[in-house]
């Protein structure tokens, strides 16, 4: 055939979509592929070329080197302007036009180029969200794509649900490179946003490696914001489960869990335990350090890509992380009546950041205390004022660090809080009223003169370790504190 027409006698010749060869007076085709032009190996594809001509010849060519297999495709199937290839290989890739015409109107210009990728040649990379996957509507968001082996080269494709991907080239290194970069958006929380990246060589720009594994980004919108709780509780030790429950009460059809820091998220449809309200149940387990984290879920319809407002945080927290343990007491001793100010004391001899208190059975938030140092140890005080029968429980104390909040050590030894009946004797009334009016310490440790009234109250406070004999764990520290308090004046 004349090799004019195969674009081979122009190997340097690379057209772009704006650039016009006006060959004839017909104007010139669509090419295109389906279902793509992006394919992995072993797949089937048909490139298809459209025509204005009722009556027409189509022809299909690579630039650059010619193929065989199109001359095998059968003359019904070509005159449709259809080629397809059952199983795509490497020798199928490449640039592709294609032009049609008949004797009577001559020849069109060549469509505009098709370029047909086929993937699966080297191991997938990995596509991650820096620094986050969750990036708020408006902004920019940088994705990195990382591969064990160098490339010259790395392509990010996005793939919305009803069109073809669209690709973008990053800066092509002469000695191969493992990372490559890639500013997207600004994004809006109105459409999906997903993304895939491969890595390529320069000596066959048109095989790539495996798809990287899906990478979507959460772009938080405005519609009502979900719940987000747990059972049986936020703290956790090594191994065990716990399920995270998303809820709405504007019928959501789907829920998305997100941890703070990870490359993804969890996705689960929503149900309806009752009509009005949807929930999804995230379980997790059985739990590591790595589960440890602050937590957020959003809600969407299904009608809709857009996704809800953050719920409210929850911070989930993995106990056991280190051999040491806190020990917790009561302040001003065992017994205490029911309304007096009592703290609950949490201290170490090896330095924490924070102490947090829990109390056994509750899925709130523990308390949390900056830690103190108290010469030789380090300390909480978590105040309970007025105590009532609400205080009542086994509560336990645990150390963080800074560097990892969400990690914590060992429990104390439980701590049980026994809120027994009323009010106290009038003339105890008037002494309690005169014990107050005593000068306190400014440590808030100012209980030792007030300690004789406690055994006389009707109502009481009783705190018991695990001890048979009723004896709390770390009272020999506290005695020690109550004495170095009597010798300052207290």
């Amino acid at each position: 055939g004349d090799k004019s027409l195969t674009g081979n006698s122009l190997p340097g010749l690379s057209l772009g979509p704006r650039t016009h060869v006006q060959a004839g007076p017909l104007p010139k085709p669509t090419l295109w592929a389906e279902p793509g032009s992006v394919i992995t190996q072993g797949s089937p594809v048909t490139l298809r070329c459209q025509g204005s001509l009722e009556t027409q010849e189509y022809h299909l060519y690579r630039e650059k080197k010619t193929v065989l297999w199109i001359t095998r495709i059968p003359q019904e199937l070509v005159k449709k302007g259809q080629f397809p290839i059952p199983s795509i290989t490497w020798e199928h890739a490449g640039r592709y036009r294609c032009y049609y015409g008949s004797h009577t109107a001559g020849r069109s210009e060549s469509s505009d180029p098709l370029e047909l990728v086929v993937t699966g040649f080297y191991n997938k990379p990995t596509l991650s969200a820096q620094p986050s996957p969750v990036v708020a509507s408006g902004e920019n968001m940088t994705v990195q794509c990382d591969s064990q082996v160098a490339f010259h080269g790395f392509t990010l494709c996005k793939e919305g649900e009803d069109e073809h991907p669209q690709c973008l080239n990053s800066q092509l290194h002469a000695h191969g490179s493992s990372r490559a970069i890639f500013s997207v958006g600004p994004v809006s929380s109105s459409r999906r946003w997903s993304y895939r990246c491969y890595g390529y060589d320069l000596s066959s720009p048109y095989e790539w490696s495996s798809p990287s594994d899906l990478l979507e980004l959460l772009v938080p919108g405005v519609s009502k914001k979900p719940s987000l709780s747990v059972q049986p509780g936020p703290v956790v030790a090594p191994e065990e489960s716990l399920t995270l429950q998303c809820g709405s009460d504007v019928g959501y059809d789907r829920f998305v869990l997100y941890k703070d820091g990870e490359r993804d998220f969890l996705q689960l449809p929503g149900w309806q335990p009752q009509a009005g309200l949807s929930q999804a149940n995230f379980t997790l387990g059985p739990v590591s350090r790595s589960h440890g984290g602050q937590y957020r879920c959003y809600g969407a319809h299904n009608v809709s890509s857009e996704w809800s407002a953050p719920s409210d945080p929850l911070d989930i927290l993995i106990t056991g992380q280190t051999p040491a343990r806190p020990s917790l007491s009561v302040q001003p001793g065992p017994t205490v009546a029911s309304g007096e100010n009592v703290t609950l004391l949490c201290q170490s001899w090896q330095q924490f950041h924070t102490f947090l208190l829990t109390k056994a059975g509750a899925a709130d938030a523990p308390l949390h205390l900056r830690s103190t140092q108290k010469s030789p140890q380090y300390q909480a005080e978590f105040p309970m004022s007025p105590v009532t029968s609400a205080h009542a429980g086994t509560y336990s104390c645990y150390g963080s660090w800074s560097s990892n909040p969400y990690l914590l050590t060992h429990p104390s030894e439980p701590l049980e809080l026994v809120v027994s009946g009323g009010g106290l004797d009038p003339v105890l009334s008037e002494l309690k009223g005169s014990a107050q009016a005593l000068p306190q310490e400014s440590s808030g440790l100012g209980w030792s003169e007030r300690g004789s009234e406690r055994g006389s109250a009707r109502g009481g406070l009783t705190l018991r370790g695990k001890e048979e004999n009723g004896a709390l764990p770390g009272l020999p520290t506290l005695r020690g504190i109550t004495s170095i308090m009597d010798r300052r004046g207290g």
